[in-house]
């Protein structure tokens, strides 16, 4: 019993362009909402959390109708091409919308421009405004109308050019409250951009949960890790992809904050249309999914059409109890997790003065390194333990991160990052396949819709509490929150007693079946 790589590798660019998308999104759409329309940390956390409202029922609603949905080109193919295709083509009429709204804001956006900053303080001057850290301040008493015209974005320090504090502190806030004020004034480019992120983002939720639940429909229950593995790493390609699209564009930088995103939109777009080709052009979604079912029958793993007594049973009451356990583990880490990734390209800009794309990308490399040793790790000594050692590194990184500053050196925080990449790694590779394990193949995309419930139900939460957090206590509780929800879950998933896999044989090849 051997995993197909190849066959899993192709089913992979399903993930590859979600995750080329993803990547994508949770990088710039923070910065138009607070660049461009300027909105604050906890109403930027409001919208970037409406994919995850939309996807609380709609993963589980298009998982559950794929799995019911027949084909002459499968079960999952059919969501994965239409939702792919609007998906793209909103996203690039996403910039346009962008770009009309800059146009409207030109005047207080150009960077170190004197007559740019004056406009603005002779808006906010008298205006109660909050800086990174999240103290309060009044731009009259800290500076005369000459003295904050003359803040430059950069500046020479011991031979190294760094972003000015006082760009960040008090140039930031008070240019984003003068856009705040524009958009008040003329929300209309708001409201067309709302609609359009709506378009792309309920397009992405009609496929996510077909595209992942492709992988268990080709592949039998022992070799889910190792396959969930090569999917992961697909998606992880597909988000260093990206993350090299923004050093290219540079994305990051913090004079380039009011840049059009059309032409990188545009790059993404085809990235996830070409991913898109390859993948039709390669997978045979029937024809694996039924060699499979053959296969899984062979070696006794499923039962036959019709006795297949799994469904009539249901889960027994202690697989049910850690079913809720491993949900209630992937909302915590999520929690965490996301809260970072969803706010990291703000941090970095604020409190780091670094680049987001580098930082993020030395993550993925890690990720990547770790994928197929994870994989093999977890059919060795278990998948509940694999996932246990990742969240505890998980945690470590991200209570370490929290002492970073911009004096720092960046070799720590590139060194904590690459930790979280193995970490999400170790614990991604293995979770999945805990919670399909204790599903019958009638149901998996059923199961795999419970899995992003849960996940989608914590990034729906974390952008608007780690928002409100930081606009209430400063920039700086970021880390120290994703920690506590990392940690929280670390103690949940010791009670997680089913959907593992065996490391010991029993007979022949009975050793490779679930222990539930």
């Amino acid at each position: 019993m051997k995993l197909n790589y190849k066959r899993t590798l192709l089913v992979g660019f399903a993930f590859f362009l979600i995750s080329v998308f993803w990547q994508a999104y949770d990088s710039t759409i923070p910065m138009i909402l607070t660049n461009k329309f300027g909105m604050s940390q906890f109403w930027s956390g409001v919208i970037m959390a409406i994919d995850n409202v939309l996807a609380l029922f709609m993963l589980p609603l298009f998982g559950a109708l794929s799995d019911k949905v027949t084909t002459r080109y499968g079960k999952r193919t059919p969501f994965i091409v239409i939702g792919t295709v609007v998906a793209c083509v909103a996203f690039v009429a996403l910039s346009f919308v962008d770009n009309a709204q800059f146009h409207k804001i030109e005047a207080v956006s150009r960077i170190d421009d004197p007559q740019s900053l004056q406009l603005i303080y002779q808006q906010q001057s008298d205006t109660k405004l909050i800086d990174a850290e999240g103290n309060e301040f009044v731009l009259s008493e800290k500076f005369s109308q000459e003295e904050f015209a003359s803040i430059t974005c950069k500046i020479e320090q011991d031979g190294q050019t760094l972003t000015n504090p006082d760009y960040i502190d008090y140039v930031t806030p008070a240019r984003h409250a003068c856009v705040a004020d524009i958009t008040d004034s003329d929300p209309s480019a708001l409201i067309i951009f709302i609609a359009l992120l709506l378009v792309v983002l309920i397009a992405m939720a009609t496929f996510r949960s077909p595209a992942v639940a492709l992988m268990p429909d080709v592949t039998m229950k022992p070799l889910r890790s190792k396959a969930n593995a090569i999917i992961n790493l697909m998606g992880t390609a597909g988000g260093i992809l990206v993350l090299v699209l923004g050093m290219v564009f540079a994305t990051s930088a913090v004079n380039n904050a009011y840049m059009s995103y059309t032409a990188f939109y545009g790059v993404v777009a085809g990235v996830m249309l070409a991913a898109l080709s390859i993948f039709l052009l390669t997978v045979r979604e029937p024809k694996w999914a039924a060699e499979m079912q053959a296969d899984s029958q062979r070696y006794g793993i499923e039962e036959k059409a019709g006795e297949d007594t799994s469904e009539k049973k249901g889960l027994s009451r202690g697989q049910k109890r850690s079913l809720l356990f491993l949900l209630a583990s992937i909302v915590l880490w999520f929690f965490g997790y996301n809260a970072v990734t969803s706010k990291y390209s703000v941090y970095a800009q604020n409190i780091l003065d670094k680049d987001y794309n580098t930082t993020l990308l030395i993550a993925q490399a890690g990720a990547v390194v770790a994928y197929l040793p994870v994989g093999i790790i977890a059919s060795k000594i278990g998948r509940k333990k694999t996932i246990l050692a990742g969240v505890a590194m998980l945690t470590t990184a991200f209570f370490a991160a929290a002492f970073v500053r911009s004096g720092s050196s960046t070799m720590l925080m590139n060194g904590l990052f690459l930790l979280a990449g193995v970490a999400w790694a170790t614990i991604n590779v293995n979770s999945f396949p805990m919670v399909v394990e204790m599903c019958s193949g009638s149901d998996t995309g059923k199961y795999t819709g419970f899995y992003y419930t849960a996940s989608m139900a914590a990034q729906t939460a974390t952008p608007m509490i780690s928002g409100w957090f930081m606009d209430k206590m400063g920039m700086t509780i970021l880390f120290p929150y994703a920690a506590i929800f990392a940690g929280a879950a670390f103690v949940t998933m010791l009670f997680v007693m089913h959907g593992d896999s065996k490391a010991t044989p029993k007979k022949g090849l009975e050793a490779f079946d679930s222990e539930d």
